[in-house]
């Protein structure tokens, strides 16, 4: 759908973070296919897995992370990822903040449920089943519902939630699930700024000539500035899902749309 060309820039030493990057075109050891954030959104994702079938079947696929929350299947969403894990045992399925929130609601119900309910977390338990929750609970209600999510659902979710990593790396390309501090290298980076993202992350250019794809920050249009490629469209609330194709030098956006 979209197509980047890229030409190395001349390279500058007069600043500690330079305010262009200076790398050069994303190099990854084999062809990506990146997918953005999919909150609940099973059409979409089930339209870009054909998609990704017919354009990239031979790349190796990565999910930004932020599966649910927001949308109305959570549930079905986590089942398709996790048989698709099972067709394409290369896939790579990154942690986003709304999986860490419900993580933290599984662990401390009372501390963290609440939190989870007003940004999203409603509409995944609706997706296991009725729970009779709203935005402001009490302590023994998020208990209790914790206790019967946990019954509900599938075997081997949890575990497989919890296991998932906060970044994948390849040639010269990282993806994250937020952003990534522009000043420290990707294996040094700390759980918060790759998950929920760093505030100078966009604001100046990495000088080791990484790349970073990330999510979490909606974006009218999939982009490339400055060494970052954003592909959070905002599936859940404009019905287009965006992916990032990277092969052989060059950056193609895809889209899987219900609207």
């Amino acid at each position: 759908m979209f197509r980047h060309v890229f030409r190395r820039r001349p390279q500058k030493t007069d600043l500690p973070l330079p305010q262009r990057f200076e790398g050069g075109p994303p190099a990854p050891e084999t062809a990506l296919a990146i997918v953005g954030d999919l909150h609940g959104e099973l059409v979409c994702l089930d339209k870009m897995i054909d998609r990704l079938c017919a354009r990239a079947p031979r790349a190796r696929w990565v999910f930004v992370g932020d599966f649910i929350d927001r949308g109305d299947h959570s549930a079905g969403v986590l089942d398709r990822l996790r048989a698709l894990e099972a067709d394409r045992p290369d896939t790579v399925f990154l942690l986003g903040n709304h999986e860490e929130m419900m993580l933290a609601f599984l662990r401390e119900p009372e501390q963290a449920g609440n939190r989870w309910m007003r940004h999203g977390g409603l509409q995944t338990m609706a997706s296991f089943g009725a729970f009779q929750l709203g935005v402001q609970n009490a302590p023994e209600a998020l208990r209790r519902a914790r206790d019967r999510l946990l019954e509900v659902m599938p075997e081997g979710l949890h575990d497989w939630l919890a296991a998932r990593p906060r970044w994948f790396g390849s040639g010269n390309v990282a993806v994250v699930h937020a952003g990534a501090d522009p000043a420290t290298p990707i294996v040094a980076q700390t759980e918060q700024a790759l998950t929920w993202g760093h505030k100078a992350f966009g604001q100046h250019a990495r000088d080791d000539g990484l790349w970073v794809v990330h999510g979490h920050t909606i974006v009218d249009l999939p982009q490339e500035k400055n060494g970052v490629i954003s592909i959070d469209t905002g599936a859940y609330a404009t019905g287009r899902l965006t992916a990032a194709i990277i092969e052989n030098g060059q950056l193609e956006f895809i889209q899987a749309r219900t609207r």
